[in-house]
């Protein structure tokens, strides 16, 4: 049977009306490509935006919002990880290297030259073993053995010994400045004479700390134990300077040795790195 021509055109608008409707409107508000996500999600110019966001150049098609819940929400990325400790300058490897891993006190004694007798002195420190090394102090000018440095230090030989040594005990002629170091007051600390430059060497016992090479560490500094035996020398310690060489200790002024018996902290394990300045660098 045929359909009347009259009855079809009744239903065509309207399905061709909500047709149209849908088309216009797309899925969901702002449409597929509206300028609600797809705006927050485009750069400009060819510039990234924001974090998570989609370059995009003028020419570039607009991104569906559908692609930012495929790529999931922006992973932070982690930041470079901390470098190495900084380490004492002018110091290498194998110097660094004898510095016990406790230390956190380190007395820098720097030759100006294997055969020199005038150094510099910087105290360093460190918060833990794992920390920074830095400076406590300006450098400080010092003296040590008239004829400089040696690897291997003999009795009058008159050099200072290169090396790493602890710091364990402190004396002197005069009533100490306030120190946590163990102090030996007595009047044996005395000297007389006179220096290689004809200086008075009166006083230069005034203020001691014991460096602990051919020693028995943690001993009063006029103990005469040598486990080294005598031959090897003894006795090496820091002292007042008297103006010159000394003949195989470091000196300091009067003033510098009372501020390092004020600094020093047996709790820290304090020590002594010594030597010409291309000694301290191997």
């Amino acid at each position: 049977m045929s359909v009347p021509r009259s009855s079809v055109p009744l239903r065509l608008p309207y399905v061709f009306c909500a047709v149209l409707v849908l088309l216009l409107t797309g899925c969901g508000s702002g449409g597929l490509f509206g300028t609600g996500d797809s705006a927050a999600l485009r750069g400009t110019s060819g510039v990234p935006g924001p974090a998570g966001s989609v370059a995009s150049s003028p020419e570039a098609p607009p991104v569906p919002s559908s692609a930012q819940s495929s790529a999931g929400p922006a992973v932070a990325r982690p930041g470079p990880s901390p470098g190495p400790p900084r380490q004492i300058p002018g110091l290498g490897p194998r110097t660094g290297a004898a510095i016990p891993a406790a230390t956190r006190q380190a007395f820098v004694v720097t030759g100006e030259a294997m055969d020199s007798n005038r150094s510099t002195a910087v105290l360093y420190t460190r918060e833990s073993p794992t920390a920074d090394w830095r400076a406590a102090m300006a450098p400080w000018p010092a003296h040590n053995a008239l004829n400089g440095w040696t690897d291997e230090h003999w009795e009058g030989d008159l050099r200072s010994p290169v090396g790493v040594f602890t710091l364990t005990a402190a004396g002197g002629r005069l009533d100490p400045p306030a120190t946590a170091f163990p102090y030996d007051l007595s009047p044996d600390f005395k000297v007389e004479g006179e220096g290689f430059h004809g200086e008075p060497l009166e006083g230069s016992f005034d203020y001691v700390i014991a460096i602990d090479y051919n020693r028995l560490p943690g001993t009063s500094p006029l103990d005469h134990t040598r486990p080294l035996g005598d031959e090897r020398g003894g006795g090496i310690w820091i002292h007042v300077d008297h103006g010159g060489p000394t003949q195989g200790c470091v000196s300091l002024t009067e003033d510098r040795m009372k501020e390092l018996l004020g600094l020093l902290d047996p709790a820290k394990e304090p020590v002594i790195v010594m030597g010409d300045a291309d000694s301290l660098l191997r």
